[in-house]
Parts: structure tokens; C-alpha cells; sequence
């Protein structure tokens, strides 16, 4: 008599733990990027790529694209899509115009929060109670916003000293920090032109000169975010709303109230964004620029985390600091460094098996680099709009594994499941 055995069965696959970057790689990766920097200065003579006034025009570019980018990521990690981001900066410069002229910088901040918060709240009431399309929702407060605040402008600014009926009048600024001692020898190391190491004396000038407390806030804000949502029970049950809202339900947590709060959360983080273009100006009509819907690209970017949507930020910021500062030629040796960093994209791409975008993107840095080298500047129209070109084109080539919470836009209804 024969024995058979049954064959032994297939062993799962095991699926790999996605690697994460310590902190000396990424102390590497700048390091490597500053030299791409420093290696194209030298060679183009363009200075302000790594100057200290660029880099202090790139913070100021980069802040309010920040707070928007955490303003959607508290919304969508609660499961709530939130497009009315731009509608909700347009209430915080009002409420930062408004306030800021008559009482103050700091006064104007927090009433620039209470009104992107009541943007979120109203968000939150659409969406959340009573199931209004994530999507409709936030375009609509896109559109009623900027009618809003243009009517209660001519009503309240038209007459007042400085004012007008599309424009506040000018608020002060908040206090700048600046390091007497440390500055002026940075700036001396950064007048010298020395390779890598005057490229390095520029960008910490710039980042400890004249800065605003608001942009430190900012900073702090997105540590205090990232921590609250991945260190802390309240965190965790938001971001258990966004994944499994139903499952949340059945342990016993109110679902709604969740989303109410990571909602108004995220209007006052959107408002606080507002502000950062009012104070130390003044409120305009149209002021906000788009920068709503590029903080969410940026966080989209990021993951939907807040290390990732603050590199987004950066990335988008420095490019328009650097349009802003520079007359052309810094941004024209920009298209040098794009040409690279996309090489560097297609790499990665093509070793994560996704070829076509990989090939894309070395087309692309080809004809980047034969731009470069054909043409001495580039035209003014174009210098106006590569902030928005290159930070779309990298963000679009380079975000490919992307996971979004997986209720995010979904509607919810108590009990239904």
C-alpha cells in the first residue's frame, strides 16, 4: 500500500515593509541637493539660486502653502475632501484686513482663524450632516467666499483711512527674528562665492534673518500636526474616521464629531494661511493667488503626511521666491536642475517598474536641457509661470505610489452599516 502526500502548500508571499529614511539619509539628500545647487551656480554664474534674499523670498512663498496643505490634510485624514481650502484662505485674508488694520497683527491673525474656521464648519455641515458631494460643497465656498468678502469690503473699507473698496487698509507686520552676529558672518562667508560652503552660508542667512514669528508658528504648527495625528487618541480615532468610519462606529466613537473637528481644524489652519498674505500688507480683492489649490497638490504630494506636504511646499515655494526675487536668469538655470532632478525621477521610476513614466520624464529633462543650452534667459510670461510648471510637472512625475485615506470623499451616514 502506497502512501501520498499532499503537496506542502504555496507559501505566501511576503509583502516588503516600505523603507523609511532615517535621519542622517536625509541629511545626505540635502546635502547632495545643495551641491546640484552649488555645481550649477558655479557654472551658470547664477547667484541668487542659493542667495540669502532668494531664500528668504522662497519662506515667505512657501509658509501659506504650507498651513494650506495641513489645512487638507486634516480634512481628508478624517475621510472629508476639502476643495473649498482656497474659498477658506479668501475668508482669513478678510478677517485678517479687517482686524489687523483697527487692532493689530496678532488680532488680525486670530480673526483670520475664526473666519476660516466658520469656512470649515460650514464645510462640515454640508458635507458631514447632510451628505452634500465633497466636491460640490468645496467648489461652492470657492465661489460665494470671494463674492463675500468683495461685498463686506466696499461696505467696511471703501471709507476707512488707506482703504478702498477692493483693498484694506495696510496692517503692521509681526516681529521678525533676526541673529545680529551670526547673520553679518554668513553674510561675509556668502560675499565670497566660496563653492558649496557660500551656498550653505546663503540658505542659513536667509532662514535666520528677518523671520517673521508667524513662519516660525507656521513650522511649529506642522511638527504639532504631525505629532497630534500619529502620537495621540485623538489623532488616531480622526484618522480612523478617514479609513474605516463604520468600523470606528462599531468601537464606539462618534464618527461625526471627529469630522466636525478635523473639518474646523482644517478652516482655521486654511484661514491662518489667509493671513500670512494680509499681515505686514494688506487684505487684496484676489489676493490668495490659487495657492489653495497647490497646497493641496503639495499635500497630495506628501501622501497626505506632513513631512511629504512640507517638502511639496518647499518646492513650490522656492520657485516662486525665486521668480519674485530674481529678474530671470536664476530661474533660467533652474531648467538645468529640473533637466537632472528629472534623470533622477526616471531613475527611481523605472526601478519601481513604472517605465513609461520614467520615459516621460527623461524626454522631458532632455528637452529641458536643450532649452538651457540653446537660450540665454527665458520670456517674462514664462519666468511668471514656472513656479506652477515645475512644481506640477515634478509633483506629477514623482508621486506614483500614492495612498489616500481609503474612506476620504465618501459619504457618511450614522448606523447605515
Amino acid at each position: 500500500m502506497t502512501m501520498t502526500t499532499d503537496p506542502e502548500p504555496l507559501a505566501r508571499p511576503v509583502k516588503k515593509k516600505a523603507r523609511t529614511l532615517g535621519p542622517l539619509a536625509w541629511v545626505g539628500l540635502a546635502a547632495l541637493g545643495l551641491l546640484l545647487f552649488a555645481t550649477v551656480r558655479q557654472l551658470t554664474g547664477a547667484t541668487n539660486l542659493t542667495s540669502s534674499g532668494a531664500i528668504q523670498a522662497a519662506i515667505g512663498a512657501a509658509a501659506p502653502i504650507a498651513l494650506a496643505g495641513l489645512s487638507g490634510l486634516w480634512s481628508e485624514r478624517s475621510g472629508v475632501v476639502n476643495i473649498g481650502i482656497e474659498g477658506m484662505m479668501v475668508l482669513g485674508t478678510f478677517g485678517a484686513g479687517w482686524a489687523g488694520y483697527q487692532w493689530g497683527p496678532w488680532a488680525g491673525i486670530f480673526f483670520a482663524l475664526v473666519c476660516g474656521a466658520l469656512g470649515g464648519l460650514l464645510h462640515a455641515m454640508a458635507t458631514v450632516t447632510f451628505g452634500v458631494d465633497h466636491i460640490i460643497s468645496g467648489v461652492a465656498i470657492n465661489i460665494i467666499a470671494p463674492g463675500f468678502t468683495l461685498y463686506l469690503a466696499k461696505l467696511l473699507f471703501t471709507n476707512a483711512p488707506g482703504g478702498g473698496q477692493k483693498q484694506s487698509p495696510p496692517v503692521s507686520d509681526v516681529y521678525r527674528i533676526t541673529i545680529p552676529g551670526l547673520s553679518n558672518w554668513l553674510g561675509t562667508i556668502e560675499d565670497k562665492q566660496i563653492f558649496f560652503v557660500s551656498d550653505l552660508a546663503g540658505i542659513l542667512r536667509g532662514a535666520t534673518t528677518h523671520l517673521s514669528v508667524f513662519t516660525v508658528l507656521a513650522v511649529l504648527l506642522i511638527v504639532l500636526s504631525g505629532w497630534v495625528l500619529w502620537r495621540t487618541r485623538f489623532g488616531l480615532r480622526v484618522r480612523s474616521c478617514g479609513e474605516a468610519p463604520y468600523a470606528a462606529e462599531s468601537l464606539g466613537v462618534n464618527v461625526i464629531k471627529y469630522k466636525f473637528a478635523a473639518v474646523t481644524i482644517s478652516g482655521a489652519t486654511a484661514g491662518l494661511a489667509g493671513a500670512f498674505l494680509v499681515v505686514g500688507l494688506k487684505f487684496q480683492d484676489g489676493q490668495t493667488g490659487g495657492r489653495g489649490y497647490i497646497g493641496l497638490a503639495a499635500m497630495i504630494f506628501g501622501n497626505w503626511r506632513p513631512g511629504g506636504m512640507a517638502m511639496g511646499a518647499a518646492l513650490f515655494g522656492y520657485t516662486d521666491g525665486m521668480q519674485l526675487y530674481d529678474t530671470g536668469g536664476a530661474i533660467h538655470a533652474l531648467l538645468l536642475i529640473l533637466a537632472v532632478a528629472l534623470v533622477v525621477v526616471a531613475i527611481l521610476q523605472m526601478r519601481r517598474g513604472h517605465y513609461t513614466i520614467g520615459a516621460v520624464s527623461l524626454v522631458i529633462a532632455a528637452l529641458s536641457a536643450i532649452w538651457f543650452f540653446s537660450t540665454d534667459d527665458l520670456p517674462g510670461q514664462l519666468v511668471t509661470a514656472a513656479p506652477y510648471a515645475i512644481t506640477l510637472l515634478v509633483m506629477g512625475l514623482a508621486s506614483q505610489n500614492l495612498r489616500m485615506p481609503k474612506a476620504d470623499g465618501l459619504i457618511y451616514r450614522k448606523g447605515e452599516h
